[in-house]
């Protein structure tokens, strides 16, 4: 039995209609933004990703609509917009939800946990890398490092922290989501819907009560190369030694025939700053307790 190529979607080559315009009045107000937005720039077409920012805002993805648009007001071909906006993952080509819920799936990330936690989630929501739930409250995808490990693992919601998670705290998160409970980051601005982060990246200021107030940094080990350039004094160690000992000193090294250290399970292995029982979220996981080695 074959197939027709129309029941297979496969393309014909027939020439796609062009992408409908915005009703007059969203237009219209998008037009006052992007005359703003462009005013920034010495060479108009440098304002092409905040534009797509803006248009991601109006609906929550960037549609042939928005594309169209900024190519009219920026007097680019929509072929030349397009590859902007499909080269950038921050810019969504299809309808997502409300909170994008991002997992750290990078190296550190996933041996503190990272992995169980992106693998709980799936499990715990029903949907796979990039999908939104039924609801259209929460979108889930992998993401690449955040330049957070200090925190690790970590998991961000429309671009901001939430650090040190477990599968347990992520699960809460996603659920408080959903239900429209207040969700605080851990550190930076308060959360605030997908739509709204995008128009705040479109370089519109955040009117939100306190929220530009709102800070948070780096941990102390990613900070030690900034104290450094600073000229302030090094810590002696930024890990320090696994038995407790210091070992500034050569005569307060242990013994070379000394047994090797032997940590307990309550013992952390680094001066990481996760929780103990993070890499403990699954327990068969390579990150597991040490405790549970070889059992």
């Amino acid at each position: 039995m074959t197939t027709s190529s129309s029941e297979r979607g496969v393309s014909l080559g027939m020439p796609e209609l062009p992408a409908p315009a915005y009703p007059d009045d969203v237009r219209a107000r998008l037009e006052a933004d992007a005359r703003e937005i462009i005013a920034r720039y010495p060479d108009s077409r440098s304002a092409l990703l905040p534009l797509l920012h803006l248009v991601q805002s109006e609906e929550g993805h960037v549609t042939r609509t928005g594309m169209r648009f900024c190519a009219d007001v920026l007097d680019l071909t929509t072929a030349e917009v397009t590859a902007v906006a499909t080269f950038y993952t921050m810019y969504r080509r299809r309808p997502s939800g409300d909170y994008q819920v991002g997992v750290c799936t990078n190296t550190l990330c996933a041996v503190m946990g990272g992995d169980a936690i992106f693998e709980a989630l799936q499990e715990h929501l029903g949907v796979g890398n990039g999908e939104t739930t039924d609801d259209g409250k929460v979108t889930l995808e992998h993401i690449e490092c955040n330049a957070a490990c200090d925190f690790a693992p970590v998991v961000m919601v429309n671009w901001e922290f939430f650090d040190n998670q477990t599968v347990q705290s992520a699960k809460r998160l996603v659920d408080d989501l959903r239900i429209g409970r207040t969700v605080s980051p851990t550190r930076g601005a308060p959360l605030c819907t997908f739509k709204d982060t995008a128009r705040i990246l479109a370089g519109f200021p955040d009117e939100r009560d306190g929220a530009v107030e709102a800070s948070g940094g780096a941990g102390p080990a990613s900070l030690v190369g900034l104290r450094l350039a600073r000229g302030e004094t090094a810590p002696a160690r930024v890990v320090h030694p696994r038995d407790g000992g210091p070992h500034e000193e050569p005569q307060d090294r242990a013994p070379r025939d000394a047994a090797p250290h032997d940590p307990s399970p309550t013992e952390h292995l680094s001066s990481h700053d996760a929780p103990q029982d993070t890499s403990a979220s699954d327990p068969a996981h390579p990150a597991g307790p040490t405790a549970e080695e070889g059992e």
